[in-house]
């Protein structure tokens, strides 16, 4: 069962939504596909240090990046894996 609060909740409220749509009008590509050479529309922007609710780094123009969604997805799911799996 999934635990975490509602998106809402955990900041993604409509003063996000502006900011996040004034972000990516911005930085249009996709940070991660343009180290690989390829040019891709970013639609996320991602905390690249996870905020978990600290309300100054979720603000944190500096800790934000412009990524495509599979690129968002592969690091979300790469980031609860390392939470998730314990060494042996």
């Amino acid at each position: 069962m999934d635990k975490r609060t509602s998106s809402a909740e955990r900041g993604y409220n409509s003063r996000w939504q502006k900011a996040r749509a004034t972000y990516l009008r911005s930085n249009p590509l996709c940070s991660h596909c343009a180290t690989l050479g390829i040019t891709a529309a970013a639609t996320v922007v991602d905390h690249i240090t996870p905020h978990k609710g600290d309300q100054a780094l979720f603000w944190d123009v500096d800790n934000w990046q412009p990524l495509c969604k599979p690129c968002h997805d592969r690091k979300v799911v790469q980031f609860f894996v390392k939470i998730v799996v314990t060494p042996i």
